[in-house]
């Protein structure tokens, strides 16, 4: 008698035998890691991720890699985020990327950030970019595995939002050690939140923190904290999934301001101190 054929379990999949599906064969691969170049010497790789976009996840990039940088580490961003890529900008980064005969060279921020966007790649740093999910993912393992990074103690990835082919394109070839998701307090964000973590659990990634962004607004007069979003849930999520660092943002002006003024490396976030201190212990 011929061996029975397992049934898909997949909704989508009207397939008898999972041999041909797609669905069988990410779950029958594990990471293939993409290697590095040989000059590049990267300690711990850190995913910030969200479930939606508009959250201020670049931000938190952003603010994690200066607070890093500013402790003496060495840090870099690789800008997963192609199709709405925003880090060149809040660092004051111009100009395009350089190659040369070892690679391609990384911008580097004032303070001495190392960054790859594709916006550093574009004739125009308003030109979208109009590519489809394959190419994406391609370009994001060359900016891993064709950048001559050198000696890296944390690089952050600014992923975009979702649980697509990028995200997954960076789990299965970048050895990432954690990834903090960023929210923000309304309620729906909850769910979102929830795909996020059960994404990084299904890759076995562990979540390191919790970021909300735009938690409150502290009254100039009074220095009440309004809850303008509505309240936080943030801390119900965290003990529901045993996430032990949780970070709150409030709304900051002066935090707008350095974004567009491409200072954000300027700015000192203590808010996000529990995560740095979590950081350091990984090194």
């Amino acid at each position: 008698m011929a061996e029975e054929q397992k049934s898909c379990s997949s909704s989508t999949c009207g397939e008898s035998s999972c041999s041909g599906c797609s669905q069988a064969a990410q779950e029958s691969s594990g990471p293939q890691f993409k290697e590095t170049l040989p000059s590049a010497r990267v300690k711990k790789v850190i995913g910030i991720v969200s479930g939606k976009g508009g959250v201020g996840k670049s931000l938190v990039t952003s603010l994690l890699a200066t607070r890093m940088n500013r402790e003496g580490f060495k840090t870099a961003i690789l800008d997963a985020d192609a199709t709405g890529p925003s880090i060149p900008r809040m660092l004051g980064i111009g100009g395009k990327l350089q190659a040369s005969q070892d690679g391609i060279m990384p911008a580097v921020s004032e303070t001495g950030i190392k960054v790859v966007s594709t916006n550093l790649i574009l004739p125009e740093d308003t030109d979208p970019v109009i590519w489809r999910g394959p190419v994406i993912a391609g370009v994001i393992t060359q900016f891993w595995g064709e950048v001559t990074w050198g000696d890296i103690d944390f690089m952050f990835v600014d992923m975009p939002p979702g649980t697509g082919d990028v995200p997954l394109t960076v789990f299965q070839s970048l050895p990432v050690d954690g990834i903090v998701i960023v929210a923000s307090p309304q309620e729906l964000v909850g769910m979102i939140v929830t795909k996020a973590v059960k994404m990084a659990d299904k890759m076995g990634i562990p979540v390191l923190a919790l970021v909300e962004n735009m938690s409150y607004l502290t009254c100039p007069d009074c220095g009440k904290k309004i809850a303008v979003f509505g309240e936080s849930h943030i801390d119900a999520i965290a003990e529901e999934y045993h996430i032990d660092t949780v970070a709150k943002i409030p709304m900051n002006p002066e935090f707008a301001a350095a974004c567009d003024a491409g200072k954000v490396d300027t700015v000192l976030s203590v808010e996000l101190d529990p995560i740095v201190d979590l950081l350091k212990e990984m090194i």
